[in-house]
């Protein structure tokens, strides 16, 4: 199984599961991540592109997972995506290289899907 397959279905399974429990502010919180991130003033590209920037300064590598593959869906470039690691690393500072390496790696297993 591949990184990508690995994350989309590990991550789809423990939602499902967090889902399943009748916690409504867990359920509002997940319906507001989804909506945030819905084509508004800003396109859904540019939102996740803002997000990825976010998950590389807070070195979530999960969160830089999904954002890459959301991105990639709405037709990020490798050149904007390199703009975009470039302002996380501008903000986070040199502790982001290690997210910034892990973030390439998949990305470029994301263009070998595709």
């Amino acid at each position: 199984m591949s990184n990508i397959e690995e994350f989309t279905e590990y991550r789809k399974k423990m939602n499902e599961r967090i889902l399943s429990e009748d916690n409504k502010i867990l359920k509002r919180f997940f319906s507001l991540d989804n909506q945030t991130y819905q084509a508004g003033a800003l396109d859904k590209k540019t939102k996740e592109m803002l997000g990825l920037v976010a998950s590389l300064v807070l070195r979530c590598d999960d969160c830089i997972k999904y954002h890459l593959g959301t991105a990639h869906e709405e037709g990020l470039t490798t050149n904007e995506l390199f703009e975009v690691l470039s302002i996380g690393n501008l903000v986070g500072g040199s502790i982001c290289i290690p997210h910034t390496r892990r973030a390439v790696e998949y990305w470029d297993e994301l263009n070998s899907k595709s």
